[in-house]
């Protein structure tokens, strides 16, 4: 389980394409200083089990076709700078909200605002997770836990966004995430609040329906 504050921001400094899945090579001297085999570290919001740790403050993680397919990693490459959370500890604050690392779909940026003191960041939300979000609610972005500040659907001209919502980043964010580097049309990892998805399941067994929520990654 993660809580959505980023502690480091890595660096993809290798990248293996394998038959059906991709070993990448991150560099991040914070998260990796107590990482070993088999920990849990969220990349971009997905979360990689370490395979091993270099000692250049780099760790190797295997990540599958199906991992690829259904989040922004797929676009990842050497070079490409990434939101990197350990795993929570029991005994931490929860700075952020409840995250698992398991992505529930991609959207992209649709726009950007910025003012004096912090800024405006509108993204595309697919109609399948628009359920999940609400106004105030949590929502995780690229492994960045997020207040919604405002939702909306926009079916009007051949640029039509459908469903979205917007966040609003203050400077740290700006200069501690990727989201402060994402332009307009990038792609970013979603994750909706968990508690939402258990609840529309418990309410959908009581009232003998079978539909299930949307899947993750």
């Amino acid at each position: 389980m993660f809580t959505g504050i980023v502690e480091e921001l890595g660096e993809i400094v290798g990248k293996e394409d394998l038959v059906d899945a991709a070993r990448f090579v991150i560099r991040g001297p914070l998260v990796t200083t107590d990482a070993g085999h088999g920990d849990s570290i969220a990349v971009n919001g997905v979360c990689l089990t370490v395979v091993d740790v270099l000692p250049d403050g780099a760790f190797t993680a295997d990540v599958m076709a199906e991992t690829l397919n259904r989040s922004s990693l797929r676009g990842v490459d050497v070079g490409s700078r990434v939101n990197l959370e350990r795993a929570a500890a029991v005994n931490s604050r929860l700075g952020g909200h409840i995250v698992q690392g398991h992505v529930d779909g991609t959207g992209h940026v649709i726009s950007r605002a910025p003012s004096q003191n912090w800024e405006v960041v509108r993204v595309a939300l697919p109609p399948e997770l628009a359920r999940y979000v609400v106004e105030k609610g949590s929502v995780t972005v690229d492994g960045v836990s997020l207040t919604v500040s405002a939702l909306g659907v926009d079916n009007s001209g051949d640029d039509a966004s459908g469903d979205w919502f917007e966040v609003s980043l203050i400077p740290t964010t700006l200069e501690m995430t990727t989201l402060g580097r994402a332009a307009v049309g990038t792609p970013v990892n979603l994750e909706v609040d968990v508690i939402a998805k258990y609840v529309e399941r418990l309410l959908l067994h009581k009232d003998g329906g079978d539909a299930d929520p949307a899947p993750t990654v």
